[in-house]
């Protein structure tokens, strides 16, 4: 049974953010508000229900699924796309892949010690994004 990801997460580092945000058509002046802010990411299970809540102070991102079962994404405050998303479970990995107008786009989060992971990737481009669970030193 891979770990849980449910808690709340602080970021601590962020790699090729700005890549990524290209990938997906953010704008350069949008880019350089995004790379100064600090996420916080609430993971929740419901039974066989996630949330995960990315928050910052500029905007915020909520998405609910069951994983296994296909469902429309509207990335709302993100890139504002139209996509069809599934999430399953490979390994320990908790993975997205997200079918619209960007190729190869999706997500995997995972746990390795005490910190969660978060690769965000979209045509070639790859973040990776490592979080500390709030009130962990």
């Amino acid at each position: 049974m891979p770990a849980s990801l449910c808690g709340t997460w602080d970021i601590i580092s962020n790699d090729n953010l700005d890549g990524y945000m290209t990938a997906i058509g953010i704008s350069p002046s949008l880019q350089k508000i995004a790379l100064k802010l600090k996420q916080r990411k609430m993971i929740e299970q419901r039974g066989d229900k996630y949330t995960i809540k990315t928050v910052c102070t500029v905007r915020s991102y909520t998405i609910s699924f069951r994983a296994g079962e296909e469902f429309e994404e509207i990335t709302q405050g993100l890139d504002n796309r139209h996509l069809k998303s599934l999430v399953t479970w490979e390994g320990n990995k908790l993975v997205c892949q997200q079918t619209g107008e960007k190729k190869n786009r999706g997500w995997a989060h995972w746990i390795e010690e005490d910190k969660l992971y978060l690769e965000l990737y979209c045509e070639g481009e790859v973040c990776t994004q490592v979080f500390k669970k709030k009130g962990n030193k």
